[in-house]
């Protein structure tokens, strides 16, 4: 899976209780598609044995400075990225200082790739001001600090210093592995999810959307670097880890965040499977059953294109929309495309198996302004997002030389 495939992922585990979440780590690194090398300091082996990380991942586990000669040097080197998670204080504070001690803070000094170091302590411990500015210092040596969480902790307290969840850890290793970074700096808003639309206060109209294929995009263009704001509707997959998220549950309430959002944006991924029709009315209280039915009136919703075309032509924002149809595909795709202002419309059929709505899979067919067609075979929507946003970076490319 990118960016994963064929990468190698050093992972540091200190002492702390939150030791036994790098195992479950360790194994989401593997499943994405990395090979995972582990380090174990003297006081992880206390909460986690090293027969646990060698059966996740079928590699020896470092433990000791001498067991191998040099063992820091090839480690540090063959590292496309260390993770240290759980991170100590004591960790913590080694690393803040250059201390070589052990095989743990030798190996990352001696690292050359990217370094995201995941916090987990007590809250006092973190709060205290040694710890902060251990912390501001790794920082400014250009480690990703990540975390912690405020949540349930040892021995019945809570607030900061929970290690973040190995789903939330994995997205940034994915960042940090990334080979495109095309979005670097640029500001992208992404939509994703159905709406509904309220026919009184228990039952609304709504489509079978996941969420799917907007949260893939949000994500993606986020690990390649983008300043990423995903508004999403209420859709039933899971949330990405990185971008900014903002809920929102109507066509209304969604072209209201859109518009405030194109403020100072430069790309638009326009991946919601926004309603287009909405009740006339919405009752003030539940509509009772009776034996003769219920006789509803329609009206047309916002068309969130067509309303934010004068913004995003004055802004210069770059969009990708989407167009599920059920016959003549290009023809209403290109359609779509020129009135509603796109730079590229990917359309894909709402009677395809395996693809639209509520499924992993979907098959897009690509047109550009310039009428230049492509087919994106059957995919999971995770790789055609990556496939997306290359010809985003391409167009943009093109459009700025």
């Amino acid at each position: 899976m990118r960016p994963f495939d064929g990468r190698r992922v050093l992972l540091v585990v200190s002492g702390g209780i939150a030791a036994y979440k790098a195992a479950a780590l360790a194994r989401r690194l593997i499943e994405a598609g990395a090979a995972v090398e582990v380090i174990l300091t003297e006081a992880a082996e206390r909460f986690v044995g090293r027969v646990t990380f060698e059966g996740i991942t079928g590699r020896r586990v470092h433990t000791s400075l001498w067991d191998q000669p040099m063992a820091h040097l090839d480690l540090g080197r063959d590292a496309d990225v260390v993770v240290i998670a759980p991170a100590s204080a004591d960790l913590i504070s080694k690393l803040a200082v250059g201390a070589a001690q052990d095989l743990a803070t030798t190996t990352v000094l001696a690292a050359r790739g990217p370094v995201i170091v995941c916090p987990a302590m007590n809250t006092r411990m973190w709060e205290h001001p040694a710890t902060r500015a251990n912390v501001e210092r790794l920082v400014e040596y250009g480690c990703t600090v990540a975390g912690p969480a405020d949540g349930p902790l040892a021995e019945g307290e809570s607030g900061p210093g929970r290690l973040l969840e190995p789903g939330e850890i994995v997205p940034l290793v994915g960042r940090a592995l990334e080979p495109a970074k095309g979005l670097s700096g640029r500001k992208v808003i992404a939509t994703a999810g159905p709406t509904r639309a309220a026919l009184d206060p228990v039952r609304f109209i709504t489509n079978r959307s996941s969420g799917r294929m907007g949260f893939a995009l949000a994500e993606a263009a986020w690990r390649r670097g983008g300043d990423v704001t995903l508004i999403s509707g209420p859709g039933a997959a899971p949330r990405p880890a990185g971008p900014t998220v903002v809920e929102v549950e109507t066509a209304r309430e969604m072209l209201a965040e859109l518009k405030t959002a194109l403020t100072d944006a430069e790309i638009l991924l326009m991946a919601a499977a926004v309603g287009d029709f909405e009740p006339s009315a919405e009752a003030a209280s539940k509509i009772r059953k009776t034996d003769g039915g219920l006789d509803l009136t329609l009206r047309t919703g916002p068309d969130l294109l067509m309303e934010t075309r004068a913004l995003r032509d004055a802004k210069g924002v770059f969009t990708l929309g989407f167009a599920l149809e059920t016959d003549d595909l290009l023809s209403r795709g290109r359609a779509k495309l020129e009135r509603k202002g796109m730079h590229l419309v990917a359309v894909n059929s709402a009677l395809e198996p395996e693809a639209g709505f509520e499924s992993p899979t979907n098959r897009i067919t690509l047109l550009d302004r310039a009428g230049a067609v492509e087919e994106l075979p059957l995919a999971r929507k995770t790789e055609l997002a990556d496939q997306l946003l290359d010809r985003v970076e391409a167009s943009i490319a093109a459009a700025e030389a």
